[in-house]
């Protein structure tokens, strides 16, 4: 079975979710990652299964509200979140959900994440995908310096016990992380990928994937042969566009690095 690839509704910024499917379905994407946020209509259950239907773009995934930006969406408490996030996926018809580790001031959730994790797998039969995160990092002159771990247990799920995460390349990119030792620690625990891009500089870039440092490609090969059978989503910063035009263009760029190097290039 082919690799989906699908697109986050993240990718289209400032632009809304509604916007994130009509790209998605145009451009030949296979599906769509929601990332539920501050646009209302990403929590709404009834218009993104109608968006799904209009589009016929499938949910491959359901991104939880942990970000930062997203920590009073659907409360302040992380595993009604979480639940809720199961709940928008089951409706969606997504497999997956994807999650953050706890930030290090959410003690009492990180006590008990991994073992929360495992018990909501069980009990909604869906994939927590938990994705890497990174040290964070703070730039004196023109050197990047590590600060401190913003997150717990660990910024790397590959150091948890977790059955099922995600790599994003622009976090590796920001942790200086090889993806694809990340990827060889995770084995077949690595269930979605962020694709995307990063120089290693201390921001979290998501660039068009072949614009960093972080050799996508070779990622990419390299999944593929070990029998990765998730989800590769794009999610890639588009916010600088000047024009439609040129995040159309940014987006079928990343769609075409995708699908030629998992092979699913047509002669």
């Amino acid at each position: 079975m082919a690799i989906t690839v699908g697109l986050s509704t993240v990718s289209i910024y400032p632009e809304s979710t509604a916007a994130g499917f009509a790209y998605a379905a145009s451009i030949g994407y296979d599906a769509v990652e929601v990332m539920v946020g501050m646009d209302g209509l990403s929590q709404q259950t009834s218009a993104l299964k109608q968006l799904s239907a209009v589009h016929e773009m499938p949910v491959c995934a359901v991104h939880a509200p942990c970000l930062l930006w997203t920590q009073r969406v659907w409360g302040t408490e992380p595993w009604g979140k979480l639940q809720r996030s199961a709940d928008l996926a089951h409706e969606l018809g997504a497999e997956t959900v994807v999650v953050h580790p706890p930030f290090r001031w959410q003690r009492e959730y990180a006590a008990g994440f991994e073992q929360g994790i495992a018990d909501l797998e069980e009990s909604t039969g869906l994939h927590f995908a938990v994705e890497n995160m990174y040290p964070w990092r703070a730039t004196a002159g023109k050197r990047a310096v590590t600060a401190g771990g913003m997150y717990l247990p660990h910024w790397d799920p590959s150091e948890g016990s977790y059955a099922h995460t995600t790599i994003d390349v622009s976090h590796a990119a920001i942790a200086g992380d090889d993806v694809i030792e990340m990827a060889d620690r995770m084995g077949s625990r690595l269930q979605h990928v962020h694709l995307t891009d990063g120089t290693g500089s201390a921001k979290d870039e998501h660039l068009v994937p072949g614009r960093g440092i972080m050799r996508a490609d070779a990622f990419l090969r390299h999944i593929v042969a070990g029998g990765f059978d998730g989800a590769v989503v794009l999610e890639i910063n588009t916010r600088r566009c000047d024009s439609k035009a040129e995040r159309i263009a940014d987006l079928k760029e990343s769609l075409a690095f995708a699908r030629e190097h998992l092979g699913q290039t047509t002669s």
